[in-house]
């Protein structure tokens, strides 16, 4: 979700920091890896969010620079389409985006998703079904 390595180790320490420190939290109700995905993926948008307020940007702007450093990159050693398909997940919206995220390269169950987010399993199919389409389009347009 924050594309570039460095952020992404960042975002994975301050994850276990907070799994470590509220462990005593965990609901044995919910599964423990949908717990902390819920943590791993508040603290992605957290820091995006900093991120975008810290340099004063929008957000069409953060997705920019995010797109624009896959390129640079040293650990992304893709193939152009692999790149391409980065680009167009950036451009989608925050949820689409997240719900892709978990369902194509997570392979996440619509119903540990409903659990970990807190929405429907048919709200999340649907923004599932748009993201495929905007990404679908994208690579079809670029």
């Amino acid at each position: 979700m924050v594309i570039s390595h460095d952020d992404a180790n960042d975002v994975t320490q301050e994850t276990f920091v907070k799994v470590w420190k509220h462990l005593d939290r965990f609901k044995e109700e919910a599964q423990l890896y949908t717990w902390i995905y819920r943590i791993a993926t508040n603290e992605s948008i957290s820091f995006l969010r900093k991120k975008r307020t810290k340099f004063f940007l929008p957000l069409i702007d953060v997705e920019n620079s995010l797109s624009n450093s896959l390129k640079d990159d040293r650990f992304f050693s893709s193939d152009e389409i692999e790149l391409k398909l980065q680009q167009a997940i950036l451009k989608l919206p925050e949820k689409q985006r997240i719900v892709f995220n978990l369902r194509y390269y997570d392979e996440m169950k619509y119903e540990d998703m409903s659990e970990m987010l807190g929405t429907s399993e048919g709200a999340l199919k649907a923004s599932y079904h748009h993201a495929a389409k905007k990404v679908e389009e994208y690579l079809k347009n670029n």
